[in-house]
């Protein structure tokens, strides 16, 4: 069980006097067996979880824990409830200090039995960050979280990587979105869902407007209908042959882009499908070199020579003079 969803789950049972483990689930976007044994978990460390079958029965958490989450402010509670940020993500968000008082408050509660492991967080440590990330430039997410929550609209200028300028928009904010180790804003402008990455955003300042977002929509679904849209969405379908020795390079690279058409291992690699927004985008194989082999399309196949022509041009020998 992670920390936060250790914290999620003992607030919703000390805030109700019976919840079912389906209701749980739902909350934590968990499965049935995971809150089970998540369940399990806390009864295993001596805290009083009860259970009761029933149409009027449900799980319950006894009076008397000894982990006053009461204790808690109304600011540390809203940090705990994040879930999913490692500590260098709460730190991005300028939500460490909150989390660590409020971590501090529940670890000075008396223990209810002797400890015979080390706790999990001297022998775990998280960082989902990506290898070699660059200094974060841009747009933090600290800096526009407070301006999110005042629920306004945003005008931000968006350096996107498919325009030759800077574009100044106006955008109506659902919230932020850590996806993959990058942060997005994610917005409509002008009615249609977007996300933007924040190292893109150059500039933004609040337009003296509430925002306008759609009825019934959240930052949860828009996220999720947006993530979806990106992950299936595509305009060309290659063809290729991956070496053994890169498919796992390759899975974590294109993620559900890449569809592995044959399942057992051949002495020529394996065959897949790549899914790409546009041509321009098979440019991303290059680095892979001769270790992937494109077989279609035609258009896809010259795309790649070309670039890999200009490319060897670019390195070739100066000419004598």
């Amino acid at each position: 069980m992670t920390p936060d969803r250790f914290f999620s789950l003992m607030l919703l049972l000390a805030s109700r006097d019976a919840v079912t483990t389906r209701e749980l689930a739902s909350a934590l976007g968990v499965s049935l067996r995971t809150i089970t044994r998540d369940l399990n978990w806390l009864r295993d460390a001596g805290l009083p979880v009860t259970a009761q079958r029933g149409r009027l029965g449900g799980v319950t958490m006894l009076p008397g824990s000894g982990l006053d989450l009461m204790r808690l402010t109304p600011g540390e509670r809203d940090h705990l409830a994040l879930t999913g940020l490692d500590e260098q993500q709460r730190v991005e968000l300028d939500a460490a200090a909150e989390s660590r008082r409020a971590l501090s408050k529940i670890a000075a509660a008396p223990s209810r039995r002797v400890d015979e492991l080390l706790p999990l967080t001297d022998v775990v440590h998280v960082d989902s960050r990506p290898w070699r990330e660059a200094g974060a430039l841009g747009t933090t997410p600290a800096s526009l979280v407070g301006a999110v929550r005042r629920g306004r609209r945003l005008r931000i200028e968006y350096d996107s990587p498919r325009a030759s300028c800077p574009s100044d928009l106006v955008v109506d904010p659902y919230g932020l979105l850590a996806k993959a180790g990058t942060w997005y804003l994610v917005a409509d402008c002008a009615r249609a869902p977007r996300m933007y990455r924040l190292e893109r955003i150059t500039t933004w300042g609040e337009v003296d407007q509430p925002r306008r977002i759609r009825e019934n929509q959240t930052l949860a679904t828009v996220a999720a209908a947006l993530v979806a849209q990106w992950e299936d969405d595509h305009v060309i379908e290659v063809s290729a042959t991956v070496d053994q020795n890169q498919i796992e390079r390759a899975r974590r690279i294109f993620g559900r882009r890449l569809v592995q058409d044959d399942h057992e291992e051949s002495t020529t690699g394996h065959k897949v499908t790549i899914r790409f927004l546009c041509l321009e985008d098979v440019r991303a194989l290059l680095p892979f070199g001769s270790a992937i082999t494109v077989h279609g399309p035609t258009e896809a196949r010259v795309h790649l020579s070309d670039l890999a022509t200009s490319l060897a041009h670019h390195y070739g020998p100066s000419p004598t003079s």
